[in-house]
């Protein structure tokens, strides 16, 4: 008998990450196959490499192919890795696709990190999936009464935890090497050159104080790359506009977090979903407040945390340490967080014929606004494509799309030979 499949969908090198770790956690008997949707974050190779999660099938593939691709439809279960509009556009038209057969996949959703800001708009998106995965308790209460609330299954919402939280637990350096902090850099946090250079002005400072320490400067993508949010500045970049040439125990990294996280000693950022990973593991962890504990940040998710700190309290020595309760709230320190949504998924298969798949904003309740999403995927109401040039030449259309490629290529090979490799032969990598 064939493995049972479970089918990742996923459009950027993190919400890979993030959905392939749930399926499997979810369901680690099954074949995985990797479905990436066509745009401006689809993962690179380097990407996919740096996560380490090899699928059984891959295929790069556009929302609107996906509605009849047969080898979807066959599949088990479905972890949509998506965007929330995304999520929407294809619970909408698959549902509509896969009507009247005697079986469907079960689709599964959920959130890559930390649910701090626009938790309706994101949670009214995937309403209609089988299984919404909530990432601590905290979530999981609020969004079963939000669903309650417009008479979406509140039963839907399975707690369960971040799928990559793991690893061997913190051991302090004992001298076999050098205390380690790493500095984990997100892509848009903050915004702005002048903010990020700052940022990076104190790591380097922080090295220059404390010369038997290494900083680690850990990066997301190289420059060009997209992930799931844009880096306008990175700091692959940035490090060559330091006022003072970085200190030799100032390197710049690539790699998986879990790997990194291996020889940290304090883990720094400003609110990546590092921070997590960290906690779980018992390293020391400062949330940065330099730029203020606000919303845009993100850093306010982590206010009750014990965690916040500035670089001056870096500098002085602190090794903050997450308070029990808050960690236990975000679902930090489970020993087995996806049982839940195992049980959720077992019991979905053994309750006969699934029902139809349906969202919750449908063209009666929220027309305009699902049917724009439909639209940008290329999707009509009925969930079937629609033409890709709406009255123009397919075939210019083509052609346009391929200069700009080849155009943008070029522009991304000189910044590579002139600025960043040179760069990374200086300053080393992992």
């Amino acid at each position: 008998m064939p493995p049972r499949r479970i089918a990742v969908l996923a459009d950027s090198d993190t919400r890979w990450k993030w959905g392939a770790a749930v399926a499997q956690q979810l369901a680690p008997g099954h074949a995985l196959d990797a479905y990436f949707l066509r745009g401006r974050s689809t993962p690179t190779e380097r990407q996919l490499a740096e996560i380490g999660i090899v699928p059984d099938t891959r295929r790069e593939i556009s929302a609107a192919e996906l509605v009849d691709d047969e080898e979807l439809a066959a599949a088990d279960i479905v972890v949509m890795a998506l965007l929330g509009g995304t999520v929407l556009t294809l619970t909408h038209s698959l549902g509509l696709a896969w009507e009247g057969r005697e079986r469907r996949p079960i689709t599964v959703t959920g959130y890559v990190g930390v649910v701090y800001e626009k938790m309706v708009d994101g949670l009214m998106t995937r309403a209609g999936s089988d299984v919404v995965l909530a990432n601590s308790a905290y979530d999981a209460g609020r969004f079963r009464k939000a669903f309650a609330s417009v008479g979406v299954d509140p039963d839907s919402v399975v707690e369960c935890a971040l799928p990559f939280l793991g690893g061997d637990p913190y051991l302090a350096s004992s001298g076999d090497r050098p205390f380690t902090l790493t500095f984990a850099v997100q892509p848009s946090v903050p915004k702005g050159k002048a903010a990020r250079l700052a940022l990076l002005e104190r790591a380097a400072a922080h090295a220059r104080r404390h010369p038997d320490r290494e900083v680690l400067i850990k990066l997301r993508s190289m420059p060009g790359e997209a992930t799931t949010h844009v880096e306008a500045d990175p700091y692959q970049l940035l490090v060559e506009q330091l006022a003072e040439a970085a200190p030799a125990n100032l390197r710049l990294v690539y790699g998986n977090m879990g790997e990194v996280l291996g020889r940290t000693d304090l883990l720094v950022t400003v609110s990546s979903t590092a921070a997590l990973e960290s906690m779980h593991r018992g390293i020391p962890t400062a949330i940065l407040t330099d730029f203020g504990v606000r919303e845009a940040h993100g850093n306010h998710y982590f206010l009750h945390s014990g965690c916040l700190a500035s670089w001056d309290d870096i500098d002085a020595g602190v090794l903050p340490q997450p308070d029990p309760a808050w960690s236990e709230a975000q679902g930090i320190g489970k020993s087995d967080p996806y049982a839940a949504a195992r049980t959720r998924v077992a019991a979905l298969r053994a309750g006969g014929p699934l029902p139809a798949l349906r969202p919750y904003y449908t063209p009666q309740r929220a027309g305009l606004y699902l049917g724009d999403l439909l639209l940008r995927h290329g999707l009509d109401e009925k969930g079937r494509a629609v033409p890709a040039a709406l009255g123009g030449d397919p075939g210019r259309v083509k052609a346009a799309v391929r200069r700009a490629a080849r155009s943008g290529a070029k522009s991304l090979y000189r910044v590579g030979r002139q600025r960043v490799a040179p760069t990374l032969r200086k300053w080393g990598a992992a």
